[in-house]
């Protein structure tokens, strides 16, 4: 199996389940999936907040948590922060369901 295979079969279920949420084309790299999402959430904060919150809703991305994130990376812009929440939230339910489904 090549280099290139073994990235896209890791990134494959974090690919699938952000594709749920947002129309990305399918990347090879985890950053190229962050810049898009960086864009994405930029994109929302400026045109639709609320399409943005209920994606985090369903998302169960930490209310309290990105708050917290958002205050503590100040520095960062906002759509990176949530980006990155979003994003560590999908990897968390990536490794719980190949823990329960062993």
């Amino acid at each position: 199996m090549s280099g290139k295979n073994i990235v896209m079969d890791q990134l494959a279920p974090l690919y699938s389940i952000i594709s749920k949420d947002f129309e990305i084309d399918e990347l090879t790299t985890e950053a190229l999936i962050r810049e898009r999402l960086v864009e994405a959430f930029a994109y929302l904060l400026d045109n639709d907040i609320s399409k943005m919150m209920n994606i985090l809703y369903r998302t169960d991305v930490d209310e309290v948590k990105l708050k917290k994130l958002l205050i503590s990376n100040s520095e960062l812009p906002s759509a990176e922060v949530i980006a990155d929440a979003y994003i560590a939230r999908q990897k968390e339910k990536i490794e719980t369901r190949k823990k329960y489904s062993r």
